[in-house]
């Protein structure tokens, strides 16, 4: 079983057992977090209106934080000496999804 789940404005694909990595939230390691899928796949049972999904839940734990990759950039113009050199590093949340619970499973 599987579902989508829409965290930080992007989708992803989760299992129970999986650690990822979703945009940064404003909650506290070891809170636990209810998420509404997007998408659930048990099988060949594929539940995707609005209604089933709406009594379906993704549970998950917040691990901790971490942080993406460095990414620097450099900016220019030629012949003015104008230059400009930056770096950028994402911050993430970190969670552990523990359940997935289907429309006749109320979680």
């Amino acid at each position: 079983m599987y579902a989508v789940i829409d965290a930080g404005g992007k989708q992803q694909r989760v299992e129970v057992g999986e650690k990822v990595d979703v945009e940064l939230l404003a909650v506290a390691p070891g809170e636990e977090l209810s998420l509404v899928p997007l998408l659930l796949v048990d099988g060949d049972k594929v539940v995707s209106a609005s209604q089933q999904l709406a009594l379906s839940s993704v549970r998950a734990t917040v691990v901790g934080d971490s942080k993406g990759p460095k990414i620097t950039g450099f900016t220019y113009k030629a012949k003015t000496r104008q230059r400009r050199r930056y770096g950028h590093r994402q911050r993430y949340t970190t969670l552990e999804i523990t359940a997935i619970a289907g429309p006749s499973k109320k979680a």
